[in-house]
């Protein structure tokens, strides 16, 4: 395995892991969390059980980026839909200041929690679909 595949494996690993710890403080501790993530007090009053669907959804998608990197044949499919996830809760971020909903500081706030996570998705899921063919066995047809 060459250095750059292991360190995005590692990365997807990683987040994936991230990903997964931070939707189980939500299932566990949903007015924890609520209180502990700056801006999120701002989004709207606590509602436990709405904070429990999306710590699934963040469960979910942790365990996509983090059996992609152990299933070479399922990473593109798994880091994608995980990717879409991600891209569009970060376009509905910049979509609530694009309205008039949050003020543009709304953006840099966001930018670790929402929008970073939405482009190492991305990047790695270019980066698994570009290797997809290394993953595959070589035909026995030449």
């Amino acid at each position: 395995m060459m250095r750059a595949e292991k360190a995005c494996l590692a990365l997807a690993s990683l987040f994936g892991a991230g990903l997964a710890a931070n939707g189980l403080c939500m299932l566990a501790s949903p007015a924890a969390w609520y209180l502990a993530v700056p801006g999120v007090t701002t989004t709207g009053p606590f509602n436990q059980h709405f904070l429990r669907d999306i710590g699934l959804v963040f469960v979910l998608i942790g365990a996509a980026f983090l059996f992609g990197a152990a299933r070479p044949v399922l990473r593109v499919t798994l880091w994608g839909a995980a990717a879409l996830w991600l891209a569009g809760h970060a376009l509905f971020h910049v979509w609530e200041v694009a309205v008039g909903i949050c003020g543009t500081s709304a953006l840099v706030r966001d930018f670790p929690a929402v929008t970073l996570p939405a482009l190492i998705a991305i990047a790695l899921t270019v980066w698994a679909a570009r290797h997809v063919t290394s993953a595959r066995p070589a035909s026995s047809h030449q």
